[in-house]
């Protein structure tokens, strides 16, 4: 095969890190490859400064995906500035939120999170439409099973995730 001659105008030393993973069970093997072009950065930094990276990408998609960030249909300085403010203080909360749940259920996620609010939500209107309160049991049920509505990852009977 031909491979035709590249010069490369832009040759710059590079400052790389390979991390690889080894599943223990199957020996399977994965590479990541770093790269960055101060030559005067430890590995560690490197890969700090690279998960920091990709936290902060997660923390946009999230925005993004769950908090509204691209659906603001505002034009105004302010306005856009107090729109991407809260879809990033959603951000936030709702990682503080999922560490409470998660304890209780590792796949408890966003759509989780917001359909459990909801539903709470809901249950406490309608309890207000009532004459009387149900009995404590009953309510610990009724919230169990509303907030389970619209969830992916449900969770067990009686706990009702109000701790």
């Amino acid at each position: 095969m031909f491979l035709p001659k590249v010069d490369a105008p832009y040759c710059q030393p590079l400052n790389i890190v390979i991390l690889v993973r080894t599943n223990v069970k199957t020996l399977a093997r994965t590479h990541a490859v770093l790269f960055s072009t101060d030559l005067n950065l430890s590995y560690d930094k490197l890969i700090d400064y690279y998960s920091l990276r990709f936290q902060i990408e997660f923390n946009f998609r999230d925005a993004k995906q769950f908090w509204g960030l691209e659906d603001f249909m505002n034009v105004g300085k302010t306005a856009v500035t107090n729109a991407a403010n809260l879809a990033f203080f959603m951000v936030n909360v709702s990682h503080i939120l999922l560490s409470h749940f998660r304890k209780f259920n590792p796949d408890f996620s966003i759509i989780d999170l917001k359909a459990w609010f909801r539903g709470y939500k809901y249950v406490e209107e309608t309890i207000k439409l009532l004459p009387e309160k149900p009995d404590p049991v009953l309510m610990a049920n009724i919230f169990h099973r509303v907030t389970n509505l619209g969830r992916i990852h449900q969770t067990i009977q009686g706990y009702t995730n109000r701790d």
